[in-house]
């Protein structure tokens, strides 16, 4: 009687852990069913307009092609502010930055590969864009030129390269403008210590520079992306003047799956889809409208109007790549800590 209890107790704790662990097995799938559907996307400051075109495009699209309704939400800010956040906790799926370096920190810290640039075509950056000027009605101190930012009196509008890929590209067009034209490293350090000078106020990042210039009326010149200075213009009309200088910088906007936070949530197809939809013709063509420069040749043609030629040359000819850029001029200590110091 003894052994038919005792069988009868462990066929039964059998049967329990077995429905215990099949249990466990269904709730863990769970999450994985239902978010795997839904993404933060975390962005830089300027591009709030387009991923507002991009986002209802791609779920529609994925919609038809998967009968799953995505959902895609947004978080902007700073690009490496944006890094920082996703390294201290911030679940994004996906992060679509204004340069390699922000990617490169994530990698660092094992949230997504180092060979996150060839998950994607065009080394992970589905469009691009270049820095340029916007100047008030006129353009009354006849701006020009990167030197004509380094001249007395000029108060010109750049954010924070600490916090801003934008405010980055701006300093190092400005110094890769005196090497392409022939200067030396020296003469480049003087014209971009001129121009930091001249900067009245550093936001964090390139849309708090635009409502500095716009709203709050402040500078003679605001130094931003392509697309951001368009966007003014249409905005307010002809109260501003947009100017090309004659050479500036390619400005990359890449993006990566951050793997530790899709695989968590079980986002990853999602995601993946997500960003491999932003090289499709439909989305090169929003991209495109909204003055970022696309990848399709196809769409660069049809919206050719929008992109006025200028001769662009990449951190890799000039500065050897962003982990040298960066480690030069904006780590602690560096060029532009130097520099800024020297204007204080």
């Amino acid at each position: 009687m003894k052994t038919s209890v005792s069988t009868t107790s462990a066929a039964r704790r059998r049967t329990l852990a077995l429905l215990t662990l099949l249990g466990l097995q269904a709730v863990s799938g769970l999450p994985s069913a239902y978010a795997n559907s839904s993404i933060l996307n975390a962005s830089y400051d300027v591009t709030r307009e387009l991923f507002k075109d991009i986002n209802p495009a791609f779920v529609a699209d994925w919609k038809k092609k998967t009968g799953e309704t995505a959902s895609i939400n947004q978080s902007h800010g700073g690009s490496s502010k944006q890094a920082r956040s996703v390294i201290d906790g911030l679940e994004a799926s996906v992060v679509t930055m204004n340069q390699a370096n922000d990617i490169d920190i994530l990698a660092e810290k094992g949230l997504i590969p180092a060979t996150w640039s060839k998950a994607f075509p065009n080394n992970a950056a589905p469009f691009y864009s270049t820095m340029v000027f916007l100047t008030r009605k006129g353009n009354p101190l006849q701006i020009k030129s990167w030197e004509d930012l380094g001249k007395p009196g000029v108060k010109v509008i750049i954010p924070n390269p600490k916090t801003s890929g934008n405010g980055r590209y701006s300093y190092l067009a400005a110094w890769g403008s005196v090497i392409k034209a022939g200067g030396n490293e020296a003469q480049a350090r003087a014209l971009v210590d001129k121009i930091f000078k001249n900067v009245p106020v550093l936001d964090a990042g390139g849309r708090g520079a635009t409502t500095t210039f716009t709203q709050r009326e402040i500078g003679d010149v605001l130094v931003t992306f392509e697309n951001e200075v368009q966007l003014a213009k249409q905005e307010f009309g002809n109260q501003y003047e947009v100017v090309y200088p004659k050479i500036s910088i390619l400005a990359e906007s890449p993006v990566a799956v951050v793997d530790k936070v899709a695989d968590k949530l079980g986002t990853r197809k999602t995601a993946t889809a997500y960003l491999q939809y932003l090289y499709s013709e439909p989305a090169q063509e929003i991209i495109a409208k909204h003055f970022f420069r696309p990848r399709s040749e196809a769409a660069f043609q049809k919206y050719a109007a929008n992109f006025k030629p200028v001769t662009l040359f990449t951190i890799d000819e000039v500065f050897g790549g962003w982990k040298q850029a960066q480690k030069k001029h904006f780590d602690d200590g560096a060029e532009f800590d130097k520099l800024y110091q020297s204007k204080r």
